[in-house]
Order: structure tokens, then C-alpha cells, then sequence
């Protein structure tokens, strides 16, 4: 392994291989490179702006959205099992009630399907039925 020193000669070598200029200023070493070559290392341009970008960030997939929508259904369907086994065993307590509540609030998002939006405003009716039944809506 070899160490180079400052001026491109190793450490220890004699001075006679050292190449001074006479100009104090920095210059960069001539290179061989073709333009094609510098051309195809070029970093590609930068999106339009700031802008741009952001509105394909929030442009939404909608078979996502509708996997979305089906798990807030069935999210909605499983607290409503959970308040009527409540009711019949007579153990209802609050934290059904506000989880019930927090389902009503995530069905009111549209899924992009319009069969799936019929389902979804049945379960939040029902559930909405079930909030005023409690006193909670």
C-alpha cells in the first residue's frame, strides 16, 4: 500500500519525481473523458416542482381505498356484535359505546363504489340507531 503525499508522490520518495508549476492557484488534472461518456453520468432533471410532487402523493389508489372502506364496514359490523352481546348479557359498558362512536365517524368516508357506499351508509344508519337507542348521539 502506497501513501501518497500533497503533491502526488509517495512519502519518502525523492524530490526528483515532484512536479511543480509556477502558478499558485488550483487547476483540475486534464481529463480524457468523452462528452458521451460525461453526458450519460448526467443526473436526471428534477420534477417540475415542489407542487407536482406533492399531488401525486395524494393521488389515491382506489382499490385502496376501497380495502379501506370494507374494514371500516366490517370494523362498524363487529362493534355492533359486540353491543348487542352487551345488551343481552346485560354487561354494556361505555367503551362499546364510544368505540361505536368512532365507527359511525370513519363510515362517513366515501369508498369510490357506489354499491359498496349503500352498504356502508345501511351500517352507519344502524349504527347511528344504536348511538341515539344509548343516548350517546
Amino acid at each position: 500500500m502506497r501513501i501518497y503525499g500533497p503533491n502526488g508522490t509517495t512519502l519518502g520518495s525523492p524530490a526528483t519525481h515532484t512536479r511543480r508549476t509556477s502558478s499558485t492557484g488550483f487547476s483540475l488534472p486534464e481529463t480524457t473523458a468523452a462528452p458521451e461518456e460525461l453526458r450519460s453520468a448526467a443526473a436526471p432533471k428534477a420534477a417540475g416542482n415542489i407542487d407536482a410532487l406533492l399531488a401525486l402523493q395524494g393521488v389515491e389508489d382506489p382499490t385502496e381505498r376501497r380495502k379501506r372502506s370494507v374494514a371500516r364496514g366490517r370494523g362498524a359490523l363487529d362493534v355492533l356484535d359486540e353491543l348487542k352481546i352487551g345488551l343481552l348479557s346485560g354487561n354494556l359498558d361505555a367503551s362499546t359505546v364510544n368505540r361505536l362512536r368512532d365507527a359511525a365517524a370513519n363510515l362517513k368516508s366515501s369508498s369510490g363504489d357506489p354499491g359498496l357506499d349503500a352498504v356502508l351508509s345501511e351500517i352507519e344508519l344502524r349504527v347511528e340507531v344504536e348511538l341515539a337507542k344509548a343516548g350517546q348521539f
